[in-house]
């Protein structure tokens, strides 16, 4: 429950914020958000946070997917289950951090040790002869593929801990431009450097990225002064056992809903991908090419993502609400993947990709993660990773195995699409459900929020 002290201090803001007229960059700030003064120091680091931790990943991403693709479809399931394994591994580690450590601790300890795991794949794709890099291409492939749902799914978990329910809904999709911004800055990065200076030097940016955004937790304003048990709340460990996000997720009907979506995101992703490797393989057999090529569909997908944040995102939250915001997504893979199973092509693949994923950035996201506002703390750290990376991993499982399983059972890539259409039905269903609880559920939030102030 919100108590006093949240409710005093919120009323004490609001007063300050009419008392002392905002400067000129609050009043220009304001135009594009409904920010107010005491909420701006906390909305400027969490839009460079995530602008920092997105363009760490993009630099990498095009890396990865080439590693992906020079593996082969074949090869794709066995490097998913390896994804799944150290998965579980990193949850584990994770959720002990987060039981012994206050947030400005544990988030910049697991940056760091992902920022020397960078840099071991920097010297070992330095010293190891391109002819025997195999391992280290799959071993990239399964690392990467933890990190980016690790990295962002840590960036969330302490931004809805930070911010409540109202505030995410006016403010989550302007902090959503940020992390555009910096995967269109990975993408060029990429895209215009990988020729020039190579894969070794683009994980060395990558590393550089990521120390910054762990600095921008170190700068992130604590709870009002006021509000004295909020502070002690934010300030202390979270606290709870290595596997509640695991054991809270099977006791709540609300979690299950959330794991529920997150399977089946994952699911149509992964078979969207699998569609991908087979399609754009046989159109791009060039490494490089392939690679300049992910990364031009990376920046389009988020120019077309940051005008969607801009313009549209807060709008639909505000206008529509969470529910019909996040079916958004399942409706579009319905028709997206109906259509693909009618026309194979590089082109549709490229138009449908692009427009699923800035669909998932620039709604599906902000929305899903407002779902979280309205749970217990723990549960947002724990419960809330559990399922960005363990569950997630979960549905590739199922996605990347699929197209196998249909293959002895005598259907094509093409038959792949038509099973996919109807997975994106029950998705549909699940996140009209998902957002009427969430709705319910904001009305008797369970704890103090931790409401940031410069």
């Amino acid at each position: 429950m919100i108590g006093r002290h949240h409710h005093k201090t919120a009323e004490d803001s609001l007063n300050t914020d009419r008392d002392n007229p905002p400067s000129p960059f609050v009043q220009v700030l304001q135009k594009a958000v409904e920010v107010r003064p005491h909420e701006v120091r906390a909305l400027v680091l969490s839009f460079l946070y995530y602008f920092l931790v997105l363009s760490s990943y993009y630099i990498i991403r095009p890396i990865r997917d080439d590693f992906g693709t020079a593996g082969g479809l074949d090869n794709l399931p066995y490097m998913f289950t390896a994804t799944l394994v150290v998965m579980l591994i990193a949850n584990a580690l994770f959720s002990a951090l987060v039981a012994r450590f206050t947030r400005r601790r544990f988030i910049p300890i697991a940056y760091r040790f992902l920022l020397i795991n960078l840099l071991i794949f920097a010297a070992l794709l330095l010293f190891i002869p391109k002819e025997h890099q195999v391992w280290v291409g799959r071993a990239f492939f399964v690392w990467t593929s933890v990190f980016n749902l690790f990295v962002v799914s840590v960036f969330w978990a302490f931004v809805v801990d930070v911010f409540d329910d109202d505030q995410g809904k006016r403010l989550f999709g302007f902090v959503s431009v940020g992390g555009t911004l910096g995967a269109i800055l990975g993408s060029l990065i990429t895209g215009s450097l990988v020729r020039a200076i190579g894969a070794v030097s683009l994980l060395l940016i990558s590393a550089a990225l990521l120390e910054l955004a762990s600095q921008c937790v170190r700068l992130f304003p604590a709870p009002q002064p006021a509000a004295t048990e909020t502070r002690k709340e934010a300030d202390r460990p979270v606290g709870g056992g290595m596997w509640a996000g695991l054991l809270h997720n099977f006791s709540s009907p609300y979690l299950l809903g959330i794991c529920a979506y997150m399977l089946l995101y994952s699911l149509t992703s992964t078979l969207l991908y699998s569609q991908q490797v087979g399609i754009v393989g046989a159109a791009i057999p060039d490494r490089l090419v392939r690679t300049a090529f992910f990364a031009r569909v990376d920046l389009v997908v988020n120019i077309l993502t940051v005008i969607a944040q801009i313009f549209i995102t807060g709008r639909l939250l505000k206008w529509f609400g969470v529910g019909l915001t996040l079916a958004l997504l399942p409706l579009l893979t319905i028709v997206g993947f109906t259509g693909l199973g009618f026309v194979p092509s590089l082109g549709f693949l490229i138009v449908f990709l692009t427009l699923r994923r800035a669909g998932n950035f620039a709604f599906a996201r902000p929305a899903r993660e407002n779902l979280f506002t309205v749970i217990s703390r723990e549960d947002k750290y724990k419960s809330n990773n559990f399922i960005d990376t363990v569950v997630y991993r979960v549905g590739d499982q199922v996605g990347i195995w699929t197209p196998k399983a249909l293959t002895w059972l005598g259907l094509s890539l093409t038959g792949v699409s038509f099973v996919a259409a109807p997975i994106g039905a029950v998705w549909l269903v699940v996140s009209l459900w998902l957002g009427r609880r969430q709705s319910a559920m904001a009305d008797r939030p369970v704890e103090i929020k931790s409401v940031p102030s410069a």
